[in-house]
């Protein structure tokens, strides 16, 4: 059986890294399994997951020109159906009301915003008050300009 990509195999643990662990396949050939690919939850250790002689499933990414084969263990597991949905968010954006699509052409929630012209001239004002005021500061500590020298 020649490894193909897509293909799901056995294979036995050879070697771990903290960047994932090796897998001998079928025919003597080896392949790595990367760190992100062991489990469906965060692996900070593979020694947590995996020890040297276990006996693993897992799916051929892809087998690339120099030979080297990457390797899944994750995506080898079947999947549990309440698995199977959408993957849960790490980080909820909080909701907010974002009003009708009248009140946002109008003044609206905001007031009104001004053109991008505006904006872009008072940004600039406050940039260059912040710079010339961080000048100021470092100039100070570094000597400054017209310090005399002895």
């Amino acid at each position: 059986m020649s490894i193909e990509v897509g293909s799901v195999v056995e294979g036995v643990v050879t070697g771990i890294t903290n960047f994932g662990a090796f897998i001998e396949l079928p025919e003597g050939k080896t392949g790595l399994v990367h760190i992100s690919e062991v489990a469906d939850e965060y692996v900070k250790d593979v020694h947590d997951f995996l020890s040297e002689r276990d006996k693993v499933k897992v799916k051929v990414l892809h087998v690339d020109a120099r030979g080297k084969i990457g390797l899944s263990i994750k995506q080898a597991q079947e999947r549990k159906p309440e698995a199977a949905g959408p993957a849960p968010r790490l980080f909820h954006a909080p909701r907010m009301d974002r009003g009708s699509r009248d009140s946002k052409r109008g003044g609206g929630r905001f007031g009104d915003r001004g053109s991008f012209e505006d904006k872009l001239s008072k940004f600039m004002k406050d940039s260059d008050e912040r710079m010339a005021d961080l000048r100021r500061k470092t100039d100070s500590k570094r000597g400054g300009r017209g310090s005399r020298r002895a």
